[in-house]
């Protein structure tokens, strides 16, 4: 007969499940040390009848009663719920349960038990369960532990709740029981632990007990990876843990349900410049899951993730993470947030920056074995990027016929584990070791800047192709070749069939699963008359000129210049390369994807499963229906979205935020007043020299690339390689997002297209038909109506 009664010192791993939130948590903390009063808990397995407990659990009941009573002397005990629903990260039901103080008799604990079990039919838990979403009747165990006679009790937040800051530690206390506490029948004390080495700001009394609760709180948030809100009491000058559980109101959200918010979690900074380039659009579970897990493999900084910080399914990166440990080695924010400015753009003055209060101390014993992991996988790739790059299409075409083959979820597991995963692991490696060299552009812009102004530098560094060509440029002069005979329609698709606008969505069909695909675009250069040579050689032009000129200032530095130049070309092309073959590769995990959904029935469904759980599903059967369509219908709702803002400052709800009339599409700070901006111009980054006046179009996406007329300004949140066939139609470009490593700035340089990007909300101010002045050059956007300035 299995047992139904576990003490704390022998609840398993097998058995936490039925223990519930809080006895499973108790158990934890009493086996790994933490000064928490003896009990036990009754698993979920013997309270089915919500009546009473059976003879032999009773039995169970009174020997751990017992041995408590014979290890300690004059104890009492407190009885309370732990429904399995309980002190989770979505839902706390804190004082919704019963909790009965003070048991002694073994009557008493017989009594209290049974009431504890007929709390779950209390109207406030079906009320709290309805408003949480939390469909039937919950399962319930029950914790039994010696009840401390405090003298003080409180509760710890080890991050403020409300705004999500880590700046400190927040707690409330009462001198006698914590039900005081709760009930607020009793006036209660606040104190605070200030980060990073737990400073005490509070009354006097608790003072002395301040550095060993900062330090407990700290080691629980650590070791449980989330902030915490803790129970504590203090009785004949001890301190006890009586219960730690995740703060409800700082969760990133519910994964089964794919109702995720990273914002929730923390005070934090948020940009989606970069990876909103990438990644413009709602993605979907599996390949949110994919992200997560490439950016664990390269993950150095605690926290800080490039691609997998999910706010409602939109990808932003948590760069206060980044920031603060900057920081954290004394370097000030402002001159810290310069360093990133080139890939994340320039934060606004006006916004805040929150700093996450990481220890020296401790960041260098988290970070010394990851960078280590690092340079190691960086130094072994960068050896052989040449032959990964040149190998990746055969191989590519290879694994797709094998993967169509497989007629078994057996094989389809082999193909992930033993092929798939691991070539798709190093080319993300390669990605990131070639994508490195892109600094050497980005470092002598900054010297030619000062040397000749940002204007003439970004000329300078306009024809990086050199006698190669940048492989997001690929698909526009591929185009070309194919209208003059250079290259078949057949080699055409081969190079670039795998590049588009949604290149990193898995769940959007390639480019080629369109027959129709390429004679469109073929059609559409045909009956624009747009002459892609033309414009290469005119801006090619404009840069020798431009090199003349600074020759013409610097007489001595025409070598320099141009031996610095080739290598800024090198390592834009081999950025460029490394990137697109990376797509190729990450691709087949589509062919994949749509395999494993034939042979398992489940079709396109599949995507709306994380990749853990597909390898759940190639190796057994498992029921994933129910949880299938609650995410396509959170998907459908983050769908129904408008883009939102590419900075983000704490906790935001886009729900409400859609609401407000007055809300601005590039910022949201909760912190900033009347941040509604009333400036009618727009500033950037300086993306591409000239400057032009035209007539506004706005693109949702480049599949609205028809509307685009010749000569017409184009507007986009962003633009990746599946907008550059658009590219040669518009007399200038303006994106949202960006920054200048991106593919808006590059494409343009090089096509002598003048650019403004990263305007932050250039596609909520501007609107299709408005006149508008871009100087490309100094990255501002004039608006003009009528010709007359507004």
């Amino acid at each position: 007969m299995h047992s139904n009664v576990k003490s704390f010192s022998v609840l398993t791993p097998e058995f936490q499940p039925f223990a519930g939130g809080k006895g499973k948590m108790l158990g934890q903390m009493f086996q790994k040390g933490y000064p928490v009063p003896d009990g036990f808990v009754i698993l979920s397995t013997a309270t089915t009848s919500r009546e009473e407990l059976d003879k032999d659990t009773w039995n169970e009941v009174i020997t751990n009663l017992n041995n408590i009573r014979n290890k300690y002397t004059k104890v009492k005990f407190a009885v309370r719920s732990s429904a399995l629903s309980e002190d989770s990260a979505q839902a706390s039901f804190a004082g919704e349960f019963e909790t009965i103080l003070d048991c002694e008799t073994d009557q008493e604990i017989k009594i209290a038990i049974q009431t504890v079990m007929q709390s779950v039919y209390s109207e406030r838990v079906q009320s709290y369960s309805v408003e949480k979403g939390i469909k039937g009747d919950h399962q319930i165990a029950i914790v039994v532990q010696i009840m401390i006679p405090s003298d003080i009790s409180g509760v710890l937040f080890t991050a403020d709740p409300v705004t999500g800051s880590h700046t400190s530690m927040i707690g409330n206390y009462v001198y006698g029981l914590g039900e005081q506490l709760v009930s607020g029948e009793s006036n209660a004390y606040s104190f605070e632990l200030m980060r990073t080495k737990g400073k005490y700001k509070g009354p006097v009394e608790l003072k002395k007990y301040a550095s060993k609760l900062y330090r407990i709180a700290q080691k629980l948030e650590k070791e449980y990876g989330s902030p915490q809100d803790i129970e504590w009491a203090i009785a004949d000058d001890t301190l006890y843990m009586l219960q730690a559980r995740p703060i409800t109101t700082l969760s990133k959200g519910n994964r089964d349900t794919y109702n995720l918010n990273y914002s929730m979690s923390g005070d934090y900074l948020w940009t989606n410049a970069n990876v909103g380039e990438a990644v413009p659009d709602v993605i979907t579970p599996f390949t949110w899951s994919i992200l997560e897990y490439l950016d664990e493999e390269i993950s150095v900084v605690p926290g800080y993730y490039l691609m997998s910080g999910n706010i409602c399914g939109r990808i932003y990166t948590n760069i206060s993470k980044r920031l603060s440990v900057f920081s954290a080695f004394g370097l000030k924010p402002k001159f810290a947030t310069s360093l990133i400015g080139d890939v994340f753009g320039n934060i606004p003055e006006e916004v805040q920056m929150p700093i996450y209060p990481f220890s020296r101390w401790e960041l260098l014993k988290l970070m010394y074995p990851k960078v280590k992991h690092y340079l190691k996988e960086v130094k072994a790739i960068a050896k052989n990027i040449p032959k990964r790059v040149s190998q990746t299409p055969d191989w590519c075409e290879m694994m797709k016929r094998n993967i169509r083959k497989a007629s078994s979820t057996q094989q389809l597991l082999a193909i992930w584990e033993n092929d798939l995963k691991p070539y798709h692991k190093d080319a993300w490696w390669t990605l990131l070791s070639g994508g490195t060299k892109a600094v050497l552009a980005m470092t002598l812009k900054k010297k030619l800047s000062k040397m000749v102004g940002e204007e003439e530098a970004n000329l300078l560094l306009s024809n990086l192709r050199g006698e190669k060509e940048l492989a997001s440029l690929g698909p526009l002069t591929g185009i070309s070749k194919v209208l003059t005979g250079e290259m078949s329609k057949e080699d055409y698709v081969l190079q670039y069939g795998h590049r588009g606008p949604n290149e990193f969505e898995l769940f959007i069909a390639d480019p080629t699963e369109n027959e129709n695909w390429l004679e469109e675009q073929v059609t559409e250069f045909r009956e624009t008359g747009s002459n892609v040579s033309s414009l290469l050689h005119r801006q090619e032009e404009k840069y020798q000129e431009a090199f003349r000129r600074f020759i013409q200032k610097y007489p001595t530095k025409k070598g320099w210049l141009k031996e610095q130049l080739k290598q800024a070309g090198e390592g834009a092309q081999l950025r460029e390369t490394v990137r697109s073959e990376f797509i190729r590769a990450h691709r087949v995990i589509r062919t994949f994807m749509l395999r494993v959904g034939e042979v398992t029935g489940f079709d396109e469904d599949v995507f709306f499963l994380y990749i853990d759980e597909i390898m759940q599903l190639l190796k057994h059967k498992i029921e994933v229906e129910e949880r299938i369509q609650q995410r396509k219908h959170t998907y459908e709702k983050f769908k129904s979205l408008p883009p939102l803002p590419s900075i983000i400052r704490g906790r935001f709800d886009p729900f409400t935020w859609e609401k407000d009339e007055q809300r601005r599409g590039d910022i949201y700070d909760p912190s900033i007043i009347n941040i509604n901006s009333s400036s009618k111009n727009l500033k950037g980054f300086a993306g591409a020299s000239g400057r032009i006046e035209g007539t506004v179009r706005v693109l949702a996406s480049p599949n609205q690339g028809k509307e685009l007329q010749v000569g017409e300004i184009l507007v986009a949140s962003s633009t990746n390689v599946g907008w550059t066939p658009l590219f040669p139609k518009a007399s200038a470009i303006i994106t949202d997002v960006g920054a200048p490593l991106s593919h808006a700035a590059i494409v343009a340089r090089e096509l002598g297209i003048p650019a403004v990007v990263g305007c932050g909300n250039a596609t909520s101010t501007l609107k299709t038909g408005d006149r508008v002045i871009v100087d490309g050059g100094q990255g501002l956007v004039e608006i003009i109506e009528d010709g007359i300035k507004r």
